[in-house]
């Protein structure tokens, strides 16, 4: 016979401000349970989740806990501020006979101390508290709402280990693709104020997403017919008795009423970027370059060359340097030794999660368009009402003040303020916080196709793996490695992946006082063999540049032709833009082939 929940939400409705945020919602957790809460942010999985928690009470619906349930929550948003110390805090978690044994070991396994004072805490070290607060006392339910939010890689994968490990009952809310596969055994989507559930694991939620949509649209389109044939007949039928004829007029409004209640799921973020003209090819190179705050060396002897159109990842954990390192290659910050030279016609954009430019008293309406009516996108002026539309805010959240919004709509803002931006080096320091998994998903794809140069900064290995076609981790103290490929890929040339810095507070340390650190000799950001790929590129490109050079004479020569113009418009048009695919083609080919031969050189010599 199956255990009975031990937590049981059934049919649950809520309104806010007169909208309806929950409709239909129910939520049970059995016990060792692994249930992953998804939906868009706006969705109200975070108010369900602190119903679960007992936080919030739902205008209607039967909700039922058993007793003596040990459950613990874990809020977005943590307050530490009545408290002198880190450890206070945490203390102040624990009720009845839980056990404060298991503190130390959880404070040294995420890097502190327990003494630090809470006015200095940076967004990560108050998220590990929050994190120890919820797990000192071996809960039998855990409501963790966006755990690795600010945390590194090494946290991350650290609490991904310590879930799997726990007998507690986890119900995850998180953007984290690679963290809910590895966890989830059950998913439950929110989708428009009522819950579907799916019995498998996260990762086969999306395909069965699709699927539940595509059957929605197939099941409205069918109503939409069957309200036309009814119409039909009220116009043009045979009349019958009267009393039938009532009847079936008010089945008809019925059928209409459920049309316009079963609209389509919420749509997507329209995400366009505003290109700027082509940078130089060579976008940023940097040779025996070296940076340090203090006696604490960032890079020593650092040599790195980014070509245009490049896709790098920057990994490492939390004061390993990657914020520096990112000043460094854009000219934001310069060298104390080394020369960098950066290319012409950059215009770099920078998105991160600091939001520091929002004025938390300012308008929605007017932090996009900065007052004006219509914000210029790609050149065309779009209208600042139909912009808050392609980024899901609704005509009604035009006056919202910014303080009101949640998380992920504040991180949606910042996205839209960028992206108006012409731009042509993008800069993502760490843009997936907060973000619902579709609006990732449109990210994902903008960047995909980017036409530009992007650094990415993230702690998101799904992401990474994604889109980096080079990774750039952090090995030690001033010691980088350039890896092909993304997160996944790293990790299997290294046979692990990121490793937490030891013996100093995993924060930055433009921000820290600088402490005394042992430095190695960086390997210059190159790998100490050529892989098969990077040999197998090298024997094919010569090759693929002679064809690019006899195809470039062939359209030089069809376009010597004086009547090709006047005799073929569309001709001329087409090999003009072939021409021009191939000298760029062939360009990126000879800097990939020089880049490749320098490297082999080097490792030879």
């Amino acid at each position: 016979m199956a255990e009975p929940p031990l937590i049981s939400i059934q049919s649950a409705e809520l309104t806010f401000g007169g909208t309806p945020l929950l409709t239909d919602a129910s939520l049970s957790v059995f016990p060792r349970d692994r249930v992953c809460l998804v939906g868009r942010n706006g969705s109200g999985k975070s108010t369900l989740m602190k119903i679960a928690a007992g936080l919030v009470e739902p205008d209607a619906g039967d909700i039922v806990r058993k007793p003596v349930v040990n459950a613990r929550y874990l809020e977005q948003s943590p307050d530490l501020s009545r408290f002198a110390s880190i450890r206070d805090y945490i203390e102040d978690g624990l009720v009845g006979a839980d056990d404060a044994s298991r503190i130390p070991y959880l404070l040294d396994a995420l890097g502190l101390s327990g003494t630090e004072a809470p006015d200095n805490l940076s967004g990560g070290e108050m998220r590990r508290a929050a994190l120890i607060r919820a797990l000192a006392p071996d809960p039998d339910v855990l409501l963790l709402d966006e755990p690795t939010n600010h945390l590194d890689l090494p946290a991350i994968e650290w609490l991904e280990a310590e879930l799997g490990r726990s007998r507690a009952a986890l119900v995850l809310i998180s953007h984290d693709r690679r963290f809910l596969e590895n966890l989830s055994r059950r998913v439950v989507w929110l989708d428009r104020g009522t819950t579907h559930e799916l019995d498998k694991s996260f990762a086969n939620f999306e395909d069965w997403r699709d699927a539940m949509i595509e059957q929605e649209a197939l099941d409205r389109h069918k109503l939409a017919r069957k309200i036309h044939r009814e119409e039909h007949w009220v116009t043009h039928g045979v009349s019958g008795r009267r009393k039938r004829n009532v009847r079936r007029l008010k089945e008809l409004g019925q059928l209409k009423t459920s049309l316009k209640s079963a609209s389509g799921p919420q749509g997507n973020v329209a995400i366009t970027v505003s290109e700027a003209d082509k940078s130089a090819k060579r976008v940023v190179e940097m040779k025996d370059v070296s940076f340090a705050y203090g006696e604490r060396s960032i890079v020593q002897d650092f040599d790195l060359r980014i070509m245009r159109g490049d896709r790098l990842a920057v990994i490492g954990p939390n004061g390993s340097g990657k914020t520096t390192l990112l000043k460094l290659m854009t000219g934001a910050l310069d060298a104390q030794s080394g020369t960098i030279r950066l290319g012409d016609n950059l215009e770099p954009l920078v998105i991160d999660q600091a939001r520091a430019d929002l004025d938390p008293d300012m308008s929605l309406r007017d932090a996009m368009g900065d007052g004006n009516e219509s914000v210029i996108v790609n050149g065309h002026p779009v209208h600042v009402m139909r912009y808050l539309k392609d980024f899901l805010f609704r005509p009604e959240q035009a006056t919202t003040p910014l303080r009101a919004l949640s998380g992920g709509e504040k991180a949606r803002v910042q996205l839209a303020r960028g992206l108006r931006l012409p731009s042509n080096l993008l800069i993502l320091d760490e843009p997936t916080n907060d973000l619902d998994l579709e609006t990732l998903d449109l990210l994902q794809e903008m960047v995909a196709e980017y036409p530009g140069t992007v650094i990415l900064v993230s702690h998101d290995r799904d992401f990474i793996d994604r889109l980096a076609a080079r990774t750039l981790a952090y090995e030690g103290p001033a010691d980088w490695q350039l890896y092909p490929g993304g997160y996944a890929d790293m990790a299997r040339q290294r046979g692990k992946g990121v490793e937490a810095r030891q013996g100093q507070s995993q924060d930055n340390p433009s921000e820290k006082s600088a402490k005394a650190t042992q430095t190695t000799k960086p390997r210059k950001g190159r790998s100490e063999k050529m892989s098969y790929k990077e040999t197998f590129r090298l024997e094919r490109l010569p090759g693929e540049m002679d064809a690019l050079r006899a195809r470039i004479d062939a359209l030089n020569a069809e376009l010597a032709d004086p009547d090709l113009y006047s005799r073929d418009a569309g001709r001329f048009a087409e090999a003009s833009e072939t021409l021009s695919k191939a000298t760029d083609a062939l360009d990126a080919a000879e800097m990939e082939w020089l880049e490749l031969e320098e490297k082999r050189e080097a490792l030879e010599g």
